[in-house]
């Protein structure tokens, strides 16, 4: 069934269900200010960029569901969420990618000089990543780069990072752990990270030039994950075969149920006004 509302913490937002999982009608210029504005109340708050991979971690798992609901922003990275956004009634819904989401965030963050962080990949990845944002942004203050072990860290490790984090005065963090990990991360550490956290996925390596990016017109027909899918099948091809095909059979479901209730509904007022 459709939601509606706002997303904690925050001022009204249009959101639906898809198959389940929260998404908000968002755009990169309502998305920025909102995470500007967290950063400059120091509010420890956390945004999740959704695709279809998240909506089916989440339809798999009431647990990460409630990771994703407990977000103060679900921004709709997918095309497909896009267009689910408008098949349930939201027509002015729009993308907003994660990678560009970065780059919007990071021009205002620079504007307001408000300091960022880096958490996650590689640090030589984390390294070329900082120097390309301060050229592209002047004036912007990359204040940590943190780039944890692959594989489960220690109490100890995570609450040094923590410290690490919050002590770097970075109000701006954006998070390369990948779906679920980074959504599960943020939303552990709300609270204890004085920042506005943001996952960005891929992102990092994306901004960084080491995986190119899909050409515009493939974004836009919704064809990033072919795109991807043909540069990395080895790690890729399992996950979008068990969950593409999945993820339209639910929403086709969802959708039939709720255009049913819409007409059941119709015919009622219909019949009474007879």
């Amino acid at each position: 069934m459709n939601s509606g509302g706002a997303s904690p913490g925050g001022a009204s937002l249009t959101s639906r269900a898809v198959v389940g999982m929260r998404v908000d009608a968002t755009s990169y210029d309502d998305a920025s200010e909102r995470i500007v504005r967290w950063a400059s109340e120091r509010r420890s708050a956390y945004v999740c960029v959704a695709n279809v991979h998240m909506a089916m971690e989440a339809a798999e798992s009431p647990e990460f569901l409630r990771v994703v609901g407990g977000a103060d922003l679900v921004t709709p990275d997918g095309r497909p969420l896009v267009w689910a956004l408008r098949l349930l009634g939201v027509k002015c819904a729009s993308q907003v990618r994660g990678t560009d989401l970065v780059a919007e965030v990071s021009a205002r963050a620079a504007q307001e000089g408000l300091p960022v962080g880096l958490y996650g990949s590689k640090p030589e990845v984390l390294g070329e990543l900082g120097e390309e944002l301060r050229r592209r942004f002047p004036g912007l203050e990359v204040a940590c780069g943190i780039s944890p072990p692959f594989r489960e860290i220690t109490t100890e490790e995570d609450e040094e990072f923590t410290r690490q984090v919050a002590e770097s005065g970075a109000r701006i963090l954006f998070v390369g752990l990948g779906c679920p990990k980074q959504e599960r991360w943020m939303a552990a550490h709300q609270g204890r990270i004085p920042a506005a956290m943001i996952g960005v996925g891929a992102a990092f390596e994306f901004y960084t030039g080491r995986i190119p990016q899909a050409p515009r017109w493939m974004q836009s027909a919704g064809l990033e994950w072919a795109y991807r899918l043909y540069r990395e099948p080895r790690r890729l091809w399992r996950r979008y075969a068990r969950h593409n095909p999945r993820f339209v059979a639910l929403l086709a479901l969802q959708l039939v149920r709720e255009y049913g209730r819409f007409g059941k509904k119709r015919d009622e007022k219909e019949g009474s006004r007879g």
